[in-house]
């Protein structure tokens, strides 16, 4: 009886979205031969953001934002809540429009051409779109429907998204007996199943246990080998795991963009463990030449942030002598992301504790 319900309401879906005219952009259908376009746009940017900006009344939440996104690549977006990561992602997927700049997806400008560039684009918001009531094989079928792809194409459409997100053994189940785990998946082939240029992944391990974060990681470094696609995410070892690149986002404008590569090696040459006798003026350390800042650790231990292209130590061997704390330790160790994180985004904990207070 359940199963005869949910396959006439697939039905229903699949025959209602068919009945609906392609608008005038899709003559040429969005499904994309992955043999083609992805060699033809493998040079390409796919994501273009160029100084964009976005006011609310007098709040200025982002600030000339540029930066761009190529196919096979994972970007990592991290921030602070209220530092422009969510308003950022909305005009990214077309869902607000910028106070200036401007954003272009696969070569259409999402402000002139917006149905050419959502068409590009896949989107798994932090919470699945996903009916319950389907089966995994009936709702990606309803799925390629909407984004038009021809009947004739959509069994190897909905194929191709099961294969690419581990769905295969489950197509005839319910969604709703699925585990959160495996309902992400379904979430991430209805993302990629018309093969977009772009995924747009919010939050795409929230709730799992440690085995299904593994295998989403997982999965996120495949799609990242035939799309462009961006991770905004609040675990920073997400981004270690899973991406290519890391910006992170303070008060409206972008603080970091490296390299994991680059980040890597920021975060092994930019911090020093350093033990003293008598406590030290850490006054007198901020302003050695190449300190980014010191913080304490203890009553006579102290962190100290250099320039990655700075090495104080001399310096700080001077000054502890002359001033007789009595060095008895000095380290390099490395940077965790989580503490480049909260360095870069200090000024805007101090703002929020200070608001708190």
């Amino acid at each position: 009886m359940v199963s005869g319900c949910t396959c006439s309401v697939g039905t229903k879906f699949t025959s209602a979205i068919d009945k609906v005219p392609a608008p005038a952009f899709n003559a040429q259908r969005v499904y994309i031969s992955p043999r083609t376009d992805s060699l033809r746009m493998s040079s390409e940017l796919l994501v273009e953001v160029n100084g964009v900006s976005r006011s609310y009344g007098n709040i200025q939440a982002l600030n000339n934002i540029s930066f761009g996104i190529g196919q096979g690549e994972v970007l990592g977006f991290l921030g602070p809540n209220g530092a422009g990561k969510t308003t950022t992602m909305q005009i990214i997927s077309g869902n607000l429009a910028p106070s200036a700049g401007n954003v272009s997806i696969a070569g259409h400008d999402l402000l002139t051409e917006p149905r050419a560039a959502k068409a590009m684009l896949g989107y798994l918001p932090e919470q699945p779109p996903i009916y319950r009531e389907l089966t995994v094989d009936e709702y990606l079928d309803y799925c390629a429907a909407l984004n038009r792809i021809d009947r004739a194409q959509r069994k190897h459409a909905r194929d191709t998204a099961k294969e690419k997100c581990g769905l295969q053994d489950v197509g005839k189940r319910l969604i709703g007996n699925l585990s959160k785990g495996f309902r992400q998946r379904v979430g991430l082939a209805q993302a990629v199943i018309h093969l977009p240029p772009v995924v747009i992944l919010d939050e795409p391990t929230i709730g799992l246990d440690p085995l299904q974060i593994r295998e989403i990681r997982n999965l996120i470094r495949e799609l990242g080998k035939d799309h462009g696609v961006i991770l905004s995410t609040h675990v920073l070892p997400e981004v270690q795991a899973s991406c290519d690149r890391v910006q992170i986002i303070n008060k409206g404008s972008l603080v970091l963009s490296d390299s994991i590569d680059g980040l890597s090696r920021h975060m092994k040459s930019s911090l020093l463990t350093v033990g003293f006798r008598q406590a030290p003026d850490l006054l007198l350390l901020q302003a050695l030449e190449g300190v980014q800042s010191v913080q304490a650790d203890g009553e006579r231990r102290v962190q100290v942030f250099c320039d990655p292209n700075a090495d104080p130590t001399d310096q700080i061997v001077k000054l502890a002598a002359d001033k007789e704390w009595g060095l008895i330790e000095i380290t390099p160790q490395g940077v965790s992301l989580e503490q480049l994180f909260l360095e870069f985004t200090k000024d805007e904990q101090k703002a929020a504790a200070g608001a708190e207070a």
